[in-house]
């Protein structure tokens, strides 16, 4: 099908898909980074136990299930292969901008596809398209626009084909936006505004849009109920008086047009406003929006139709971020490249139109040849845009570009300093926790960070001031809880910590840590029938290899001192398929296999032990024993004769040694290695029984 200006649209439209997917080739190499724990690597309704039913059931999916069910399909079908999670992202933004040209034609405005490109590969838009969890952005523009389209082709209804289906697909697919994120609520006024601009719109024509709006509605009550209740976007750092909030919602729309039109710098967490409302100077961007406005408004039906129609979809689109309702993230910042993913589409359909009006004057012709003078500014967008995903690349790389470009940003200092302590960077991690405590003083999960680094240096003394402190910031937090209790047992206060443990259950009964932690105090005290159904817990609900392992290990300990090795055995042999290279976890499972009789399964562990550890005498002589369990003593004299070798005076390997020559026949050399154990000690039973000629090697 080609268009009426000479070119084909398919063709334009695959040529914007490649270019989306060539401008975006770096993210295949990238990984998760921040919250995309949160939304996929940690949590519970997409790596389980939790599932579908809880993702559409409960709060545990947020405000966007139907994001959520893409990454639990995602998961469910190539596991935590960051790569492909980003290439979902990047086709859902391909898919939407070859939707854009669909309804930018549609609406019959000029240069629909430079507007669709421009949109497609201009900068602001790599925060969306870059980073995992924002698929809930691409994912609800793709639905939004779909729904636009055919709300568009239902409007060119006619009496012989009227196109109800449209109408019902218009729709569905609103539901399908709003259930991925709740911005696109705005839908119901972007429709009117379209049917404005195609004409024939009226006050009888609102009831088609109440269907829509109802849906709207719904997702909008729901939206801040969950950014009040469940994300806790309540508290000194919301409370903002309505003139603030006027003068705030004037300062992000010029700031947002301002990134369109020079995108430099973009910066993750951007400076967070200090607002005040009592200087003349912080109105001057509301004035001068309302006045814009009303200039626009007055002039809708002549030549700044257009303009109207771009700058009211703007303000209408961001109006969910604009500082009027509470949102969770102006804890950090005011403003971030995401929330104008989709309101950026007017003034850059707008910015197509003009240059595609440009190409006509210069090459005096129309077509794909009016392109050309868009090219450049194309090409010099998809450069910046390649050069801006490398920032989101991994964690570490993502935090600190953000700390040097935002000094002040507390949040960013936080969270460098953690991903230093993951790669064992303590002391520098308490460098930007102690900053970020002066730029956010008392902040109760920056003492929390600052008092694990602590601990990890193993200072617990220095620590447990700093998380109490953390826990008299918030008492709720039960990251805080956990943390003291290990302070306080590093400080030899277990009666204190095991409180503290206790404490962090009571807030959340599933957090892993604290469960293991509970459980090693009643180990070290001895009861372990009580320490083993807290670890049964943490293995159910760990998910991240470092918890399952450390659950896993710890619950084959206690299974060991409980007398149950059997089942000891099947947790350390999971433990150890999630660190192989843990040798004395392999030691711990071969010596519960041979307490529960699996001597063969014994034998393979400890001879993978002895390869890795070949001048230990213990390794040597629990193999050997192994060995003469399952009828293969020949071989085990050697490991009894090597053990002896390393350490002479072991006892236990002579004696075994004994009772091995006697059942290979050689009684001479049973009978001396007999007599010098019970030389040296009289009553070893092994050789006592050796003796009697009742002799069975000790188990190691």
């Amino acid at each position: 099908m080609k268009d009426s200006k000479g070119w084909h649209l398919w063709g334009g439209a695959a040529l914007l898909v490649l270019a989306v997917f060539a401008t975006y080739a770096r993210v295949w190499n990238a990984g998760f980074i921040w919250d995309d724990d949160a939304h996929v690597t940690a949590n519970p309704v997409i790596i389980g136990p939790l599932g579908l039913k809880e993702i559409w059931t409960s709060a545990k999916a947020n405000y966007f299930p139907l994001t959520m069910t893409s990454f639990w399909v995602q998961h469910a079908l190539w596991g935590l292969n960051p790569a492909l999670f980003h290439g979902v992202v990047v086709a859902f933004q391909a898919g939407s901008a070859v939707l854009l040209l669909l309804v930018l034609r549609r609406l019959r405005i000029p240069g629909a596809a430079i507007g669709a490109a421009l949109w497609a590969l201009h900068p602001v838009q790599v925060e969306s398209v870059a980073w995992i969890s924002e698929l809930k952005n691409t994912q609800a523009s793709f639905f939004l626009l779909l729904s636009v389209w055919f709300f568009l082709r239902w409007l060119e209804r006619t009496a012989a084909e009227p196109r109800w289906p449209d109408y019902g697909l218009a729709w569905t697919c609103a539901v399908l936006a709003v259930l991925s994120k709740a911005s696109a609520v705005m839908l119901p006024v972007v429709l009117g505004l379209a049917w404005w601009w195609r004409g024939g719109w009226g006050l009888r024509q609102v009831r088609w849009l109440l269907p829509f709006l109802l849906v709207s509605i719904a997702a909008s009550g729901w939206t801040i109920w969950e950014q009040k209740v469940n994300s806790m976007a309540s508290g000194p750092d919301w409370h903002l008086s309505l003139a603030q909030r006027a003068v705030l919602a004037g300062r992000v729309v010029w700031f947002y047009l301002g990134k369109l039109a020079w995108p430099e710098p973009l910066v993750f967490i951007y400076p967070r406003w200090e607002i005040d409302a009592g200087h003349w100077s912080w109105w001057l961007p509301a004035v001068a929006l309302v006045a814009a406005a009303g200039w626009l408004t007055w002039r809708r039906g002549g030549p700044l139709r257009a303009w109207f129609f771009a700058g009211a979809y703007f303000v209408i689109s961001l109006f969910p971020v604009l500082g009027f309702f509470d949102v969770f993230f102006f804890r950090y910042s005011y403003v971030a490249d995401h929330f104008q993913h989709l309101a950026s589409i007017g003034p850059l359909a707008l910015a197509g139109s003009g240059l595609a009006l440009l190409g006509r004057r210069l090459t005096n012709a129309s077509g794909a040849v009016e392109l050309l003078p868009a090219l450049v500014p194309l090409g010099g967008l998809a450069l910046l845009s390649w050069q801006q995903t490398a920032l989101y690349r991994d964690s570490m790389t993502l935090w600190r570009e953000t700390t040097h470009q935002n000094p002040r940003a507390w949040i960013s200092r936080v969270n460098l300093g953690f991903q230093l302590t993951t790669v064992g960077r303590f002391e520098d991690a308490i460098v930007h926790y102690r900053a970020a405590l002066e730029l956010r003083p008392g902040a109760p999960e920056i003492l929390t960070n600052l008092g694990g680094a602590l601990l990890q240096l193993g200072r617990a003394a220095e620590a447990v001031p700093v998380l109490e402190a953390a826990v008299r910031g918030n008492p709720r937090m039960h990251e805080a809880q956990n943390a003291l209790g290990l302070a306080l047992i590093g400080t030899g206060r277990r009666a204190d910590g095991r409180r503290a443990y206790e404490a962090a259950l009571a807030l959340k009964p599933d957090f892993v840590p604290a469960l293991y932690n509970l459980a090693a105090v009643f180990q070290q005290e001895g009861r372990a029938d009580e320490a083993r159904p807290l670890l049964e817990q943490a293995l159910r609900w760990a998910r991240d290899p470092n918890s399952r392992f450390a659950a896993q290990r710890q619950l084959g300990e206690v299974l060991l001192g409980l007398g149950r090795p059997a089942e000891a055995a099947a947790a350390l042999a999971g433990a150890l398929q999630l660190k192989p290279d843990q040798v004395e976890l392999r030691e711990m499972l071969a010596l519960a296999c041979f307490q529960s009789g699996d001597w063969a399964e014994a034998a393979r562990q400890f001879s993978q032990v002895v390869a890795s550890r070949p001048d230990s005498p213990e390794a040597h002589n629990n193999l050997g024993s192994a060995l003469v369990q399952i009828g293969r003593p020949a071989e085990a004299v050697p490991h009894f004769q090597e053990a002896l070798r390393r350490q002479p005076g072991f006892l236990d390997a002579r004696a075994n040694l004994a009772v091995t020559y006697a059942r290979l026949g050689r009684l001479s050399e049973a009978q001396a290695e007999c007599e010098l154990v019970l030389r040296a000690r009289p009553d070893h039973p092994v050789a006592v029984r050796l003796r009697a000629e009742t002799g069975q090697p000790s188990p190691p």
